[in-house]
């Protein structure tokens, strides 16, 4: 059993909204992930596909950083959050802590978040979340592997992210609060957003079209560029 959002108040005024993106009590023998994980991916994937839409119409390339890789790695941005779920054995709410600094850092720097640095930038967010929030975490040498980078390169990112945040890692309950609601609103409307496109499919006989040949295959997987 991993604790929750006990940390930030779960008796607030906002409890229902902890309850439904799955920040309270989690079993990991339960199926499935907390929602916070595929909420956190669709908001992070909508930001990626933004920024590099708006840039393929600009001559800007954005700040090239440490976080930026050569290629996109092979791993979805979903697939990536699952993963490290799955293997740093974190509480749920340490996604939503990892938001919060990596909203500062995009604040704080001239960077956009794109397919070429969202994945460091996760790891590194995530691993501070988890010194900061969870009571029992491992070492870097395994969040790198978790990660699919090396160690050094792990505590580079992680001294270089502090560095632009001043070393300030605290979360307000207030603050936590705030970007729950802002995450559960942004859940809603990608929620309805779905279901007009299966509304749409479903009028246009799509629906039980078979696209078992379109799913994309993962191979081993390494977050570092060649």
């Amino acid at each position: 059993m991993i604790m929750g959002a006990e940390g930030f108040g779960t008796k607030s005024a906002i409890s229902r909204t902890y309850a439904n993106m799955g920040l309270e009590e989690y079993d990991r023998g339960d199926k499935g992930h907390p929602k916070i994980l595929s909420i956190l991916a669709s908001v992070l994937e909508k930001t990626v596909q933004k920024n590099e839409k708006a840039m393929k119409g600009s001559k800007e390339r954005g700040v090239v950083t440490v976080f930026h890789g050569t290629r996109a790695p092979v791993l979805t941005v979903q697939q990536y959050i699952e993963r490290i779920f799955k293997y740093s054995n974190c509480s749920p709410s340490c996604f939503v802590v990892a938001y919060v600094y990596l909203e500062r850092f995009l604040n704080l720097t001239d960077c956009l978040l794109t397919s070429l640095n969202v994945h460091r930038l996760l790891i590194t967010c995530i691993v501070l979340a988890v010194k900061f929030v969870d009571d029992d975490c491992y070492n870097d040498a395994y969040y790198a592997k978790v990660g699919g980078i090396t160690t050094k390169e792990l505590n580079k990112l992680e001294m270089k992210f502090l560095a632009a945040l001043d070393f300030r890692l605290h979360v307000s309950v207030e603050s936590f609060d705030k970007y729950c609601l802002q995450l559960e609103k942004e859940a809603n409307v990608k929620l309805q957003i779905d279901r007009s496109i299966r509304i749409f499919a479903w009028g246009k006989g799509l629906i039980n079209k078979d696209i078992s040949s379109c799913s994309p295959t993962v191979g081993g997987y390494t977050c570092r560029a060649f």
